[in-house]
């Protein structure tokens, strides 16, 4: 995976959950935190998150759509 597709994939991933975060209504600012630390773990870990492309998190087809 490129750097390009590691940023790609970690802006999708860290978007998807904290979108789909039961508070996000209740608690926007915190979804966007959560957002944007999820996106720094991903970066920091290739490796975990490729281990979610493909899952219930986020298809392994999300770009092509």
């Amino acid at each position: 995976m490129n750097d390009k597709e590691l940023h790609d994939w970690a802006i999708a991933i860290s978007t998807r959950i904290s979108d789909e975060w039961a508070l996000k209504i209740d608690f926007k600012e915190d979804a966007i935190l959560l957002q944007q630390i999820l996106y720094k773990c991903f970066l920091a870990s290739p490796q975990e998150m490729q281990n979610l492309i493909g899952t219930g998190v986020i298809e392994e087809n999300h770009f092509e759509k």
